[in-house]
């Protein structure tokens, strides 16, 4: 009785195609339509997905992805802004919201239904007649004024500096850890406009948030042993400016300053071993101890 021939090995993906190569990995069967160039041989899909997931991913110097590189936070941030200017616009019904108003010879644009309900405010009389405020119970206004601008001049200028340095920054720290400084500077800028303004002033704008990206881009930048003597120049051009030009919050830009100084400081020498962790817990303190002074403030105007 004669005996059959050997068969030859089939893919293991695909049962009707005869193949002599193996996946170097796990030794099955691969046709050519399975074959994943690997640095000795060839691998199947599924050794070259489970290769992928277990390299780790690659990260900024500070902890970040890469995908900052992208810029995404920055362009979202941008477009916020633009869709709130638009809407500010359309709430003033024919107003000046976009030029014309109060603000560096009328160029600044004025005051809107939207910029009057989001920007930082002490304790006041609204234009509806009714008392409201931060020491209200609005703290939303600690958050959505770094979001309105008053008139496109404002928020042109704004834009543009958001857009140079926040490219840089993203891509230096990441998607997430940018976003955090932005929203942090802004912040900690609204609660100093909101501590050292008169309690009727209403301010609004980015620019607390862009000082803090000035503050953070040179501490960024030093930390990798970068030249940074284009950037002071800018910045004491910018401080200047908020000095000398009426209207504009100095309290606000000074303490969007600071405290975008210091988030960055935690953020660029967070200890390797436990950066990440670092990195919260800096922003968490730098986070309740601007809440600890609004809510004293609060506390001061109502009494």
């Amino acid at each position: 009785m004669s005996e059959s021939p050997p068969t030859a090995p089939v893919c293991y993906r695909h049962p009707g195609r005869e193949t002599y190569v193996r996946c170097t990995r796990c030794d099955r069967p691969i046709c050519p339509d399975c074959m994943r160039e690997a640095s000795v041989g060839h691998q199947c899909p599924e050794c070259v997905n489970e290769g992928r997931r277990s390299v780790r991913p690659a990260r900024t110097a500070f902890g970040g992805g890469t995908a900052g590189r992208q810029g995404y936070v920055t362009k979202a941030l941008i477009a916020l802004n633009l869709l709130l200017m638009l809407l500010s616009i359309a709430s003033d019904r024919g107003g000046d919201a976009a030029v014309g108003g109060s603000g560096f010879g009328g160029l600044m644009g004025g005051s809107t239904p939207l910029t009057n309900w989001g920007s930082v405010l002490g304790l006041a009389f609204l234009p509806d007649g009714t008392v409201g405020g931060i020491a209200e119970g609005q703290w939303y206004r600690l958050v959505t004024a770094m979001f309105l601008h008053y008139g496109v001049i404002h928020l042109l200028l704004n834009m543009w500096a958001l857009w140079v340095l926040g490219r840089s920054l993203e891509a230096s720290l990441g998607r997430v850890r940018f976003a955090a400084l932005y929203l942090i500077a802004g912040f900690g800028g609204n609660v100093a406009a909101y501590l050292f303004s008169a309690q009727n002033a209403s301010t609004a704008g980015a620019s607390t948030a862009i000082f803090g990206l000035f503050a953070a881009l040179l501490i960024i930048e030093r930390k990798m042993g970068r030249d940074v003597s284009q950037i002071i120049p800018v910045l004491v051009i910018n401080l200047v400016f908020t000095l000398a030009v009426p209207g504009i919050s100095i309290p606000g830009h000074l303490g969007g300053l600071v405290v975008g100084a210091l988030m960055a400081l935690v953020l660029a020498y967070a200890p390797r071993g436990r950066r990440t962790l670092v990195q919260v817990a800096g922003a968490a303190i730098i986070l309740l101890v601007l809440l600890a002074l609004a809510f004293f403030r609060s506390a001061a105007l109502l009494g």
